[in-house]
């Protein structure tokens, strides 16, 4: 039985994974925003089998909470020994492009957040030597684009942070997980026109999950963004800036 952490539990693809979890028998602490959808979410994971399903408020930007709240879920469960990290937001270009103010927010939430939990979270799992950080990225970190080079900025350095806390835990027999969904239809990306690209939630959670059963490094989810991003990483500049993406 795993004991799994995971922090913006109420997001699409977290719910789904929980679910399969939940169905595995593993034990779940949930960590987001909203006490009531927290608490009802806790309470379907436990009837689709969930041996124990525990969750706290956390809002990510409160730097100074998350040591506490990561000891809450610890004890909670009795330990931990998985952490599924899937929160974040997908904010306006145009107004991080005119207001710093807005821009900081967007990294703070996407990438600096997430940086100072898995600090956190590796020196506790280095200590005990096992574990596993699983983190949701996305492809738009690979390449910086003009139609949201903010929030690439924010996921392209929690790559970099991801590699190097991977070369570090290695060691200590840490998997660090790096998970880069493509489009994903979500509340998030309601807005946006549908197409032959997006995948589900439920199908993105399959193959997080999958990926923590074999101890993978990197998760292209769909399995063809990683042909995509490959050729999108290619292009030489000279061309790419030339580029309406």
């Amino acid at each position: 039985m795993k004991k799994i952490l995971i922090i913006g539990a109420n997001s699409a693809i977290a719910q789904a994974a929980a679910r399969q979890w939940a169905g595995q028998g593993h034990a779940l602490y949930l960590m987001g925003r909203d006490q009531e959808r927290l608490g009802a979410l806790a309470a379907d994971l436990k009837v689709r089998g969930a041996a124990v399903v525990g969750h706290g408020v956390l809002e990510v930007n409160e730097f100074e909470r998350h040591a506490a709240a990561i000891d809450a879920a610890a004890a909670a469960l009795d330990g931990l020994d998985t952490v599924l990290i899937a929160h974040g937001t997908l904010g306006d270009q145009k107004q991080c492009e005119q207001d710093f103010a807005v821009a900081l927010r967007e990294l703070n939430t996407n990438a600096i957040s997430v940086m100072s939990l898995l600090t956190l979270l590796a020196n506790r799992f280095e200590a005990q030597r096992h574990g596993t950080l699983a983190v949701i990225g996305s492809v738009a970190g690979d390449r910086g684009r003009q139609s949201n080079y903010v929030y690439g900025t924010a996921k392209g350095a929690l790559a970099i942070f991801l590699q190097g806390l991977r070369n570090r835990l290695h060691p200590a027999g840490v998997q660090v997980l790096t998970i880069k969904p493509g489009f994903v239809d979500t509340p998030m990306t309601a807005s946006f026109k549908k197409g032959a690209l997006w995948a589900t939630p439920e199908a993105v959670a399959a193959a997080i999950v999958a990926a923590v059963e074999r101890r993978r490094d990197v998760l292209y989810t769909p399995w063809f963004w990683w042909g995509i991003m490959t050729l999108i990483k290619l292009v030489p500049e000279r061309v790419f800036k030339k580029l309406k993406l």
